[in-house]
Formats: C-alpha cells, structure tokens, sequence
C-alpha cells in the first residue's frame, strides 16, 4: 500500500511510541562513550585529543551508513532491514563491551555506529505511514524519541559505569537493542517501497537529489552546521566537569544528560508549527537561542547556573530547528523519503564528526573559552546559512 491514505491507519499512537523508544535506543549507542572519555582513556592510557575518537569514529560510521545504508529504505523491505541493523549495532556493542584494546573498541563503535541508521529507516517509513496533515507531528514525536535517546545515553551511561564499569554500559545497551529488534519485528507492518533501482543507481541518486533539490541542499548545510555546533560542546563537556572546575564522578557528569534531555520537548511543538507554515520563524528563532546559549556558556566554568541554562537552551534551539528541516525535505518527494533522509543526514552527521574532532581540540589547545569561541563561530555560520525565503511547500 504506497499511498499515503492507505497506511495512516496502521501507525496508531501505541506504534508512533514504540517507533520513538526505539529510534532513542538505537541512536543512543553512538553517545554512551561520552561521559566515558575520561575512563576510557584511563583505560587505554590514552590523552583528551587521542580517546575523542572513539566519539568521532562514531559519527563518521554513522554517516557512511546514512550513505550506504539508509537508501536502501526505498528499495528494500522495511521491517527486515530495521531489525536486522538493530542486531547487527548489538553485536558491535558486544565488540565494544569485551574490548582489551583501544582498536577493538574503535571497531565496534564503527559497527554499532554503522548500523545505528536504523533510525533513519524508522524516521522516513513513520512519515510515509503517517496521515499529510500528521506528518509534522509524528515526525516530531519520534525526533523527540531520538534525542531523548541521544541526551539520557549519558545518564544511563554514568549511572551504569558508576554500578559496575565502563563495559557495563556496553553490555547492557547490546542486550536493550536484541529485546528492541524483538518488539519491532512483532509490532511494525511490513511495508515494500516501490522502488526497483539497482543498488548503485541508488546511491547515486542520492547526490542527484542534493544536485537538484536546492531546499535540500539549503536544509543539509544548515544540518551540519547545526550537529557540529551540538557536538563542540557535548563531546569535551566531560572533560569540564571532571576537571578542576566541578570534579564530578562519572555518575554525576552523566546527569547532565537529564538536563539537556529538555531540549526534546520543543520536537512535537516545532513539528506542529511547520505543519501550520511557520516552519522559518521555527528556524530563525531557533539559530538566535542557539548563538545566545553560547554566550550564556561562556560562563560554564564559574556558574554552574549558567551551565544548566545553557545547555537547555542550546537544546531546544538544535530540536527545534531540526524538525523543521526533517519536516521540509519530506515535501519534497513522497517516494525518495530514505534516500532525501540520506543525503540530509549524511550532511549532518559529517557536521557532528566534524564537530567533535573541533570540540577536542579547542579544548586541548584552549580551554572552554576555545570551546565556545568554536561553537559561537558555527551558530553565526548558520544564521547567515539561512535560506532568505519561505521553503518550498
């Protein structure tokens, strides 16, 4: 049933959650290392500039999947290919949990990461299963799962490191993800896309779609610049409040994810405003609260007031004006939805792996005021990256 009409029946509430859970628990895995980093690199005997890669690593696998993988969402059977890749990120979790050496753990961050685009196969599908007139709502339910998803694997991630160890937090997301692929498979219709493109003509037309579509050039540039800006300031927070500025545990630095967790309850709002046509002023409003929260974290190492407002803040701002993206460039053609979701995600992911090569090295070199002097510099970036017109409808 390709139309629209005829699967908005099939994506109850019930379904819309279950989609949010899982797109938050796949996605987590590329972000339980980040309160870790000190661990890890006690572990390894590794310096701040060296174990920041386990975070890029992450990000840089994730976006090769987006290339490769995620167009295959319109070619291949839906339900299979999002249970498949949910075992297939538990088995690299399994890598990363048993690993003796620092390679190891980098291999299986790259197989979970590789594999966590399983939540842009769900984000797509959910579209086309959604009614036109809901589909910037359960787009935005479901984005709201999936940086929930990304902000609580830092709790959990600290809570469980502080139980046991850092393999802990492995192990016991591997298993989440198998109990998760399990659910899925018993609850999601199946669902064929029309396409019959041959796996090379498909990817390729994924850089057809970023060479014609203008809007969706516009919205992958903005992406990257707004994911960058998001993982500057995540990735070296550790280091901040492990440091001689806060001293926090491992559990407590992990908390901070449930501060920023906030951020996800602009998601369903921001997708209803761009259903109603407001989708710039979501934008626009988002980039100045963005380059506001910068400033606001400037004084992170003296207030930690400052600090919880800051991240809320940039939170929000990164949700808001990402839902408005997803829920733009899915106007654009109902039958490329994967591979429209593939080229924008590519983009914004290369952004994030960009983001924390910066964020560690302007920590190395200078400090939070680097941090923030780097994440001030990519908000203004954004701004004037703003396209000048109401996107295309």
């Amino acid at each position: 049933m390709p139309a629209d009409s005829a699967h908005a029946k099939v994506l109850s509430p019930s379904r819309v959650l279950l989609l949010a859970a899982a797109t938050g628990l796949i996605v987590a895995s590329n972000y339980y290392a980040q309160p870790l980093l000190q661990l890890l690199g006690e572990a390894f005997g590794l310096g701040a500039g060296q174990v920041g890669w386990v975070v890029t690593v992450a990000q840089l696998s994730y976006a090769a999947g987006l290339l490769l993988i995620v167009p295959l969402g319109d070619r291949l059977e839906r339900r299979r290919l999002i249970v498949a890749l949910f075992v297939l990120a538990a088995a690299g979790l399994a890598v990363s949990a048993s690993a003796g050496h620092f390679a190891q753990l980098l291999a299986g961050t790259a197989l979970s990461g590789v594999s966590a685009v399983a939540a842009q196969v769900i984000i797509p599908h959910a579209a086309t299963l959604a009614a036109p007139e809901r589909r910037g709502r359960v787009v935005g339910t479901i984005m709201a799962g999936l940086l929930l998803g990304i902000l609580l694997a830092r709790t959990a991630s600290g809570v469980l490191a502080g139980i046991g160890s850092w393999h802990t937090v492995y192990w016991v997301a591997a298993v989440a993800l198998l109990l998760m692929a399990v659910a899925l498979a018993r609850a999601l219709p199946a669902y064929r896309p029309r396409a019959t493109l041959s796996y090379p003509r498909l990817i390729a037309s994924v850089l057809a779609l970023l060479r014609d579509e203008p809007v969706l050039r516009r919205r992958a540039l903005l992406g990257a610049l707004l994911f960058a800006g998001f993982s500057v300031f995540w990735t070296p927070l550790a280091f901040l409040l492990s440091g001689p500025a806060y001293g926090y545990s491992i559990a407590t630095i992990g908390l901070f994810g449930l501060v920023g967790a906030a951020g996800a309850l602009a998601a369903s709002r921001a997708g209803r405003l761009s259903d109603r046509g407001l989708g710039r002023q979501v934008t626009v409003g988002g980039l100045l609260l963005l380059l506001l929260s910068w400033l606001v974290l400037l004084l992170a190492p003296v207030s930690l007031a400052a600090l919880v407002v800051g991240v809320l803040a940039l939170d929000v701002a990164v949700q808001a004006v990402h839902i408005d993206n997803q829920s733009t460039i899915y106007r654009l053609d109902e039958g490329a939805r994967s591979r429209i979701t593939a080229a924008y995600m590519t983009c914004y992911f290369i952004g994030g792996a960009a983001g924390s090569a910066l964020g560690t090295q302007a920590w190395t070199r200078s400090g939070w005021t680097g941090v923030c002097t780097v994440g001030i510099a990519l908000a203004v970036v954004a701004l004037l990256a703003t396209p000048r017109a109401p996107a295309r409808r």
